[in-house]
């Protein structure tokens, strides 16, 4: 007997790619089983056969983002890291919101801390240290576009707010080279 759900021929990947289009076209708030099931013409128990629950589907999401950075470097180093990672994340609304959530929660993948991190470790930071900096540059990033998505959305609604003085990007390439020069700020003051 074909469990149920899995006669349609929806793989892991097709339910993925739904979720995907729903967070896109209707935002996370938006992004429920039953309307992901409604897309894929199954069951919303069907769609458990993939991801155990909607915190694993997330995961995956996050995953799906965060892996887009890679194709988006230009250059080398920790601000093309954050600059790549920032716009894997606006690529997708709610991105920010998604990857934020399943970090919070210890799920999801580990690539954007890891690209990180080995660009402050490149260098010639020790790890442990590379590895906190990228934390504070993963929670800037997070934060930096989370507030541009939640901006975008405003915007596109009508919702009147005060304009920013400065582009986002140059925004965040100012807070990301704030960061980056304390590091090595810091690095460099005697012990």
């Amino acid at each position: 007997m074909t469990p149920p759900g899995r006669g349609r021929g929806h793989s892991a990947d097709d339910v993925a790619r739904a979720a995907l289009r729903i967070l896109d076209d209707d935002g996370l708030a938006d992004l429920t089983m039953r309307r992901l099931a409604t897309r894929l013409d199954v069951q919303p128990s069907a769609l458990y056969w993939h991801f155990p629950n909607k915190q694993s589907l997330l995961a995956e999401l996050s995953g799906r983002i965060v892996a887009q950075a890679a194709s988006l470097l230009r250059g080398s180093g920790v601000a093309a890291e954050a600059r790549a990672l920032r716009d894997a994340l606006l690529a997708y609304r709610d991105g920010a919101e998604v990857v934020s959530s399943t970090l919070a929660l210890g799920l999801g993948s580990t690539a954007a801390r890891d690209r990180l991190t080995a660009a402050v470790a490149a260098e010639g930071f020790a790890q442990d240290v590379a590895a906190r900096a990228a934390t504070t540059l993963l929670h800037f990033v997070l934060g930096h576009v989370w507030h541009e998505q939640q901006r975008l959305q405003y915007d596109s609604v009508g919702v009147v707010t005060p304009g920013a003085t400065h582009p986002p990007e140059a925004d965040f390439l100012f807070g990301v080279d704030l960061i980056h020069r304390g590091l090595h700020a810091a690095a460099s003051r005697p012990a």
